[in-house]
């Protein structure tokens, strides 16, 4: 699998994870789980935060 569409799997799974709970902790423990880097986990974070406000205000 490419980097891209691995990226783009953990991001969608985060995305779900978050509209069912929308805490940030959570959300860095899972992506910390996927085996990234701190920055890499907070780079997930603010993805899924925005996509997640584009996809509510729909």
């Amino acid at each position: 699998m490419k980097s891209d569409e691995k990226r783009s799997h953990r991001l969608n799974y985060l995305l779900k994870c978050y509209l069912i709970d929308p805490h940030e902790n959570e959300l860095y423990r899972r992506a910390k789980q996927m085996g990234v880097t701190d920055y890499t986990a907070k780079d997930y974070i603010r993805t899924v935060i925005i996509q997640a406000q584009k996809t509510l205000s729909k």
